[in-house]
């Protein structure tokens, strides 16, 4: 059967010193299957948009801000991430600079900087504090990472670097 995933972005826009982080704090709708949980920002990419042009499109929806300077960290294929079982496969970028200034809130929770060294600290998902250690270190390479989920539970993790 083909891998047929929901192409995906996901972002974290860094506060102008580098320390901290703009969390999405989840806690909005009550049928959020990320309800209570901190993410990044992000999204579904839309057919007409390359992931890119995803990732500053959702970052200016989610957030209100411009995105000026971005890189990709990495990617992940989470085979049964989603709330019926879809498989997603999300592209993670790291924004180092934009313009404007961020909401405190969108339709979706509560927008929060955080620092870098507190992200182990917030609720998320357990796979999230497999992969955002490499989002954040001094390594260059992009990471590809596989992260398979069963019943809302993170089942293993693995990752490369070319």
């Amino acid at each position: 059967m083909p891998y047929t995933p929901i192409v995906a972005t996901l972002g974290y826009v860094l506060s102008p010193d580098g320390k901290q982080v703009l969390m999405l704090h989840r806690n909005v709708r009550a049928n959020d299957h990320h309800l209570g949980k901190y993410n990044g920002l992000g999204g579904k990419i839309e057919p007409d948009e390359d992931v890119l042009a995803g990732m500053r499109r959702e970052i200016a929806e989610e957030a209100g801000i411009e995105c000026t300077a971005l890189s990709l960290r990495g990617t992940i294929s989470w085979p049964g991430f989603g709330k019926r079982g879809e498989d997603w496969l999300g592209f993670v970028f790291v924004v180092t600079a934009f313009t404007g200034t961020p909401l405190e809130r969108n339709p979706e929770g509560t927008l929060e900087w955080v620092a870098i060294d507190r992200l182990h600290e917030l609720p998320m998902w357990e796979g999230d504090r497999e992969f955002l250690p490499l989002v954040f270190d001094g390594d260059p390479r992009p990471f590809h990472g596989v992260m398979p989920y069963r019943d809302g539970r993170m089942q293993s993790w693995r990752y490369s670097r070319a």
